[in-house]
């Protein structure tokens, strides 16, 4: 069985009700639960959530919501792999076993039904355990600098304050998006950051965190451009 999980709790310190909040004209949870959807890779569309308003919400859209999250794994300190492990657990236990799991967070408008099946071809191409979407940082991050405690600016790694632009190997990072995955590697807790995984690269217009007003601000700007550009 192939299903995806969306990690959707109902409380959001830095922005409120994050998940239902209306993004570009719907809750932002319903861009990703419509891409899981119209991908056509998934038996089941799963959204974990320990919220009601959420769970009708998500049912209203197609998705199932089989069980509630418990509260321990509905907190502020609660990891994602926990929360995927539960539902994986959960549907050995109640339904079937699960083979591949695809974790696709509910505030990600930007994630396509294509990369969705373009990147599961890719997992089962490369016989890795994971395969994650990630993208190039805009800037050398040999480059990077901190402020002191008394406001002085330092870098990172001195050694590179003389070295080109050119030289410097270029580095990527997660995008937060989604995780496909055997659903015994996730179980296993086989690290993502490592051999197991392969990236699935997305361009850095389709890359944005979401968890200040500025970001969703930000997100909702970019996201705009890109349909009315038609990308």
């Amino acid at each position: 069985m192939l299903i995806a999980i969306i990690p959707a709790r109902g409380g959001s310190k830095r922005i409120p009700r994050k998940n239902m909040r209306s993004f570009c004209g719907k809750p932002i949870i319903a861009w990703s639960i419509d891409a899981a959807l119209a991908s056509s890779q998934f038996d089941k569309v799963i959204v974990s959530t320990d919220d009601e308003e959420i769970a009708q919400f998500a049912r209203e859209k197609g998705a199932q919501v089989p069980f509630f999250r418990p509260p321990e794994l509905s907190d502020d300190h609660a990891l994602t792999r926990d929360v995927v492990n539960h539902a994986l657990k959960y549907l050995a236990e109640n339904e079937q076993p699960v083979d591949y799991c695809c974790v696709l967070y509910a505030t990600a408008p930007f994630v396509t039904s294509n990369d969705l099946a373009r990147a599961f071809a890719q997992l089962k191409s490369s016989k890795r355990d994971f395969c994650f979407a990630a993208t190039n940082f805009p800037f050398p991050i040999q480059r990077a600098f901190y402020f002191t405690p008394q406001g002085d600016i330092e870098m990172f790694d001195q050694k590179q304050m003389k070295t080109r632009s050119q030289d410097l190997q270029e580095a990527y990072h997660d995008a937060g998006q989604f995780y496909w995955g055997k659903a015994e590697a996730f179980l296993q807790n086989l690290p993502m950051y490592s051999h197991h995984a392969s990236a699935f690269l997305m361009p850095r217009y389709r890359v944005q965190d979401i968890d200040t007003e500025e970001d969703w601000e930000t997100a909702e700007l970019l996201f705009s451009a890109i349909q009315s550009r038609g990308l």
